[in-house]
């Protein structure tokens, strides 16, 4: 499979179906940090098939919306983090901890009673899933080690840094499987990075760095300023950035849309492909073709357009569905104004 001239993608995340989940109920707390099963309107029993099927649902909704780079839409996952890091071992899954969220608020999240391990394949399945059901490039994201061991109650190894290596050792293992199975990027979801910037700067790189020796095929990073469902008034600049140059992944997804991001520091990450977010999702109406060019072209001001993707800022899953697919389909056709104007084609 050939890649395009300035590819599209999402960032990972697409609207959950109302028959699958209770939508209201999620769009009115924090992302969950540990498991939260009373969200799920399918029993137990059949809540696999069910989420099988909106896989393909969204699978769908994204190739009817010409998106060249596709993910499973994470339709089995309540938030970004919860199912992988509540599926290792280590975890007591009966006696959640408390951690301050990204809001200042104190949060349930995993709480760590032994050593962290990765006792199986656990997002496998669904990339066998997304493989089977589509011929384009495929994305999965998977919660990035550093952000994991912020969101944690450590109650065994006392040390920030020896826990963010622990889940780096497990996301490590995952990744090279989840290339074994075809995946075509694997995304690492980092945003705590921007979050505890102190802690970041500190030990941060080196935990991403760990997750990724020895692995080989493209990887990404997604460093995110918050859900604008959640989020409304966002920074025009990134906290942490720049140290990304260091990091061992090939690309870094980026909010640009909502925040305004001043675009100049891309300068920094001139080793790095940029998966640019051009689709405001706190705003309810569908951008133009030409506006996403528009933002486009602010971009190509700095990058080669080698260099760059297109995608929606993140948090697409709390969007309505309708308006999910419609910003997608005005993504795929702003970014084709910006490749026409390329090729010399009016």
């Amino acid at each position: 499979m050939a890649w395009k001239l300035l590819p599209t993608t999402v960032v990972g995340s697409y609207p959950q179906p109302d028959w699958l989940i209770d939508r209201e109920a999620l769009k009115g707390r924090s992302p969950p940090r540990v498991r939260a099963t009373e969200l799920w309107r399918i029993e137990s029993d059949n809540l696999r098939e069910a989420c099988d099927d909106a896989t393909r649902l969204a699978i769908r909704d994204m190739e009817r919306a010409g998106i060249d780079i596709i993910s499973d839409g994470e339709m089995r996952r309540e938030s970004y983090s919860a199912v992988f890091a509540n599926s290792l071992e280590g975890i007591d899954s009966e006696n959640p901890g408390i951690a301050i969220s990204r809001r200042g608020e104190p949060d349930p999240v995993p709480r760590i009673n032994g050593p962290i391990k990765r006792i199986a394949p656990i997002l496998v399945r669904d990339a066998e899933l997304l493989r089977s059901e589509t011929r384009r490039q495929i994305k999965i994201s998977i919660p990035g080690p550093f952000t994991m061991s912020q969101q944690a109650q450590d109650d065994y190894y006392g040390d920030d840094k020896a826990l963010a290596f622990a889940f780096a050792d497990a996301v490590r293992a995952e990744v090279q499987d989840l290339f074994k199975a075809g995946v075509d990027i694997v995304q690492l979801d980092e945003p705590f990075l921007q979050a505890r910037v102190d802690h970041a700067r500190s030990f941060g790189i080196a935990a991403v760095n760990r997750a990724l020796q020895g692995v080989s095929g493209t990887t990404a990073l997604h460093l995110c300023l918050g859900y604008a469902a959640l989020i409304k008034n966002k920074p025009s600049v990134y906290s942490f950035l720049s140290e990304l140059s260091d990091c061992s992944v090939d690309q870094i997804s980026l909010e640009a849309a909502q925040p305004g991001l001043d675009l100049n520091i891309l300068r920094e990450l001139r080793n790095k492909s940029i998966i640019l977010g051009v689709l405001d999702l706190n705003d309810m109406s569908i951008e133009t073709p030409e506006v996403v060019a528009t933002r486009l072209f602010e971009a190509l001001k700095v990058l080669p357009i080698e260099m760059l993707v297109a995608a929606p800022d993140c948090g697409m899953k709390y969007l309505p569905r309708s308006i999910a697919f419609q910003k997608l389909k005005a993504l795929v056709a702003g970014t084709q104004l910006v490749r026409d104007s390329f090729r010399g084609i009016n």
